[in-house]
């Protein structure tokens, strides 16, 4: 054989070799025959095809690829691909968080491959060029999208539209063909959803699915608020049916099954505006310096029946959204302000945790189970506590809910009295056994009768708040053990340890205010931070090292799974108390009473989905909620315009500072471009703004004077005048 015929036959071989690898790389996860080979190569002679056959033999044998049946071959899968989620960045590229690697990956936006901001996806890691050089890699695949309906608005056209996407981490426009409109007009707000993405297109192609209303509209963008975290604010009219027919009535042959507490001493407390009450309490001496506690929950149960349309549609919410203006219940008003609620001077079924305890706040017995109770009154917050500080049973008319003084009755105001002091016993063991006192300033506002924000005020926590607390912590506490050692499948509220490196930032922001941190132990660091948040109480920076403090916590999540709750510093703890809220709560009254019956031990994967589902929409409702409240505040801000306010810089970015007002807790963005006294760059280290000329610097917690320089609603965005250093004024 000549030379330059052996040369032909190994290229030959050489190029098929490419070709096979090539064809096997388009996609990885699919398996060829040689068939399908050959024609991807347009290999069509039988020399071909036998070279062919006889290189995929070799490479098999060689364990280059892979048979995974006879005559089908596969990519042997390769250690750079990983599966992960999407954060997108501020400039359009990404990060894949992959559990399997200890860092997140980099994606510029040109290798994103229509991935977009939360989708699951495979991601192909480059090998590192060098050492210490951050992991990048290339989208190759969308295994799950994470939304496809978006809020934003439609721009009109001749023949077609464009969605602008709201959400700030969606990189694209919406195309909209001129027959997928559906009645919508330009500039109108719309909800869109994502059919198709062509490979040839620059931009997805949606169809409007729901116009919202026109921008800046109140109801518009609070509906655009819950439509862009996929959360709903109208039942189906097949879900409202079916609740209104349930029968809510209170039956004698249900009462025999249960515990019947209607002639104990009953009555609810909670904030003067609620329209929902979950939660009772009831309180009587017995002999021998003891007393009888109940913790009364509405039993949601009882009318929420697994495999209802009513009960998939609670599931599906998960819990109840709570706007600045409105909330937005998981069940229907027929259960969650009327049948289900605790109400005065009406009888309710119940589920009961009731204690026998000591005058030191011991429980001797406790006993758990279905009621039916009758609550005796209804009291404000601020009516207990005005109960609590005068000692007596009078509550004045500044406080009362009528408007008008009364007197309660005697034995009532004792029992407030006395469950508020068994309370702070209570709340002494909770924090010396290493429990966290989160006690963060709440942003309220006064609204007039058309939603106007006409003054904002600061809810703080009191005793009476604390009391309820207390106990509604013993009851979640103790249903919790009392499954939990008996080692069967339950819904747990667990809060993991904080991250020490989250911590060791935390540290490094307070130690410019003063504070510091000692990390020598568990007990070290829970008693520090306690003191930390004692400290900063009414000062400038309050609001900013609560927050940052939260930040550095773990998140509390739902789940089967018990490591106990780090923040409460209990080792056993669930969500018992607000079912007509919170699904969990559901759950957890469902297999509590199916373990009181003697049920087996439920099936753990089954709960552990939807623990995961829960967490998930409590974070979505969280999220909603603190946008009601950003677009509140930017309304408010909107009629301050000429007016200048002192704030703390509250966060340092490359692209500017942020800064809280202190007298109202708003927060907006002075742009660095905005600041013109110098040329300023971004130090990371010491989270401040330099300036390269002056070196004057501007550094988080520095106190700053600003004005209002532009609102925006639609975009939920406050910007902000710098007008200088408190210092320096």
């Amino acid at each position: 054989m000549s030379k330059r015929k052996k040369r032909t036959e190994k290229q030959r071989k050489n190029e098929i070799t490419k070709g096979i690898f090539s064809v096997l790389e388009s996609d990885h996860n699919k398996s060829f025959n040689y068939k399908q080979i050959a024609a991807r190569l347009n290999i069509e002679d039988p020399a071909g095809r036998n070279l062919l056959i006889r290189r995929l033999g070799e490479l098999a044998g060689k364990e280059k690829i892979k048979e995974v049946e006879k005559g089908k071959f596969k990519l042997i899968p390769s250690r750079n691909y990983y599966t992960g989620t999407v954060d997108m960045t501020g400039r359009n590229n990404a990060y894949v968080v992959c559990e399997e690697l200890d860092t997140d990956v980099f994606v510029p936006q040109t290798l994103l491959n229509k991935a977009l901001h939360g989708d699951t996806v495979e991601v192909y890691v480059f090998p590192r060029k060098r050492r210490g050089k951050k992991l990048e890699g290339e989208i190759t695949s969308i295994l799950e999208r994470k939304k496809t309906k978006f809020v934003g608005v439609l721009q009109m056209q001749k023949n077609f539209g464009f969605v602008l996407p709201s959400d700030h981490k969606m990189y694209t426009d919406i195309f909209v063909p001129k027959s997928r409109i559906n009645n919508a007009e330009h500039g109108d707000k719309v909800i869109v959803e994502i059919i198709d993405w062509p490979a040839n297109a620059d931009s997805p192609f949606g169809t409007v699915i729901q116009t919202l209303g026109k921008p800046g509209d109140h109801d518009t963008e609070m509906h655009a608020i819950l439509a862009e975290y996929g959360l709903p604010y109208e039942f189906p009219a097949e879900v409202e049916h079916y609740a209104n027919t349930l029968d809510t009535s209170i039956q004698e042959a249900e009462i025999k099954k249960r515990r019947d507490m209607r002639s104990v001493p009953t009555f609810t407390i909670d904030p003067k505006d609620a329209k929902d009450f979950d939660d009772a309490l009831s309180f009587r001496k017995l002999e021998n310096d003891l007393y009888e506690v109940g913790i009364h929950i509405a039993d949601v149960s009882h009318y929420v029946q697994p495999g209802t349309i009513l009960d998939e549609e609670a599931y599906n919410r998960a819990t109840s959204v709570y706007l600045v203006d409105r909330v937005v219940p998981m069940l229907p008003e027929i259960l969650s302000n009327k049948a289900c609620s605790l109400r005065p001077e009406e009888e309710k079924y119940t589920f009961s945790a009731v204690f026998t305890m000591n005058k030191n706040a011991e429980i001797k017995e406790q006993w758990f189970g279905r009621t039916v109770t009758y609550s005796d009154r209804r009291f404000a917050y601020e009516e207990a506590q005005a109960i609590i500080e005068s000692g007596d049973n009078r509550v004045p008319e500044d406080v009362s809910l009528s408007g008008e003084a009364y007197e309660v009755e005697p034995h009532i105001a004792e029992a407030i009295q006395e469950m508020n002091r068994m309370a702070r016993i209570m709340r002494k063991k909770r924090m010396n056994a290493g429990a966290i006192s989160f006690d963060k300033v709440e942003v309220k506002f006064n609204l007039d009768e058309n939603n106007e924000p006409i003054g904002v005020f600061f809810k703080t926590s009191k005793e009476a708040n604390k009391m309820i607390e207390e106990f509604m912590l013993l009851a979640n506490r103790r249903v919790a053990e009392f499954i939990g050692k008996q080692k069967k499948t339950f819904v747990y509220r667990v809060h993991d340890e904080p991250d020490e490196e989250k911590l060791m930032l935390l540290q490094g922001i307070i130690r410019r205010f003063g504070y510091s941190i000692n990390m020598k132990s568990k007990k070290t660091i829970s008693s520090s931070l306690n003191e930390l948040l004692e400290d900063v109480q009414g000062k400038k920076e309050q609001n900013l090292v609560d927050t940052l403090t939260i930040r550095s916590m773990s998140k509390a999540a739902y789940t089967t799974d018990n490591i106990g709750h780090y923040g409460l510093a209990f080792d056993y703890y669930t969500h018992f108390t607000s079912p007509i809220r919170r699904y969990p709560d559901v759950m957890v009254h469902r297999l509590l009473q199916h373990y009181l019956d003697k049920g087996e031990s439920v099936k753990e994967e089954a709960y552990e989905e939807k623990c995961k589902h829960s967490s998930s929409m409590e974070s979505l409702a969280t999220s909603a909620e603190r946008d009601s409240i950003k677009y509140m505040q930017i309304k408010f801000m909107e009629d301050h315009k000429d007016q200048d306010f002192l704030g703390v810089i509250s966060g340092v970015t490359e692209w500017g500072l942020y800064v809280e007002i202190v007298e109202n807790k708003c927060e907006g963005m002075i742009r660095i471009r905005d600041i013109k006294d110098d040329y300023y760059v971004f130090d990371d280290k010491n989270y401040a703004l330099v300036g390269e000329v002056t070196k004057n610097q501007y550094q988080l917690g520095d106190e700053v004077y600003v004005s209002v320089k532009n609102t925006d609603l639609v975009k939920r965005h406050l910007d902000f005048a710098l007008l200088g250093k408190k210092e320096d004024k």
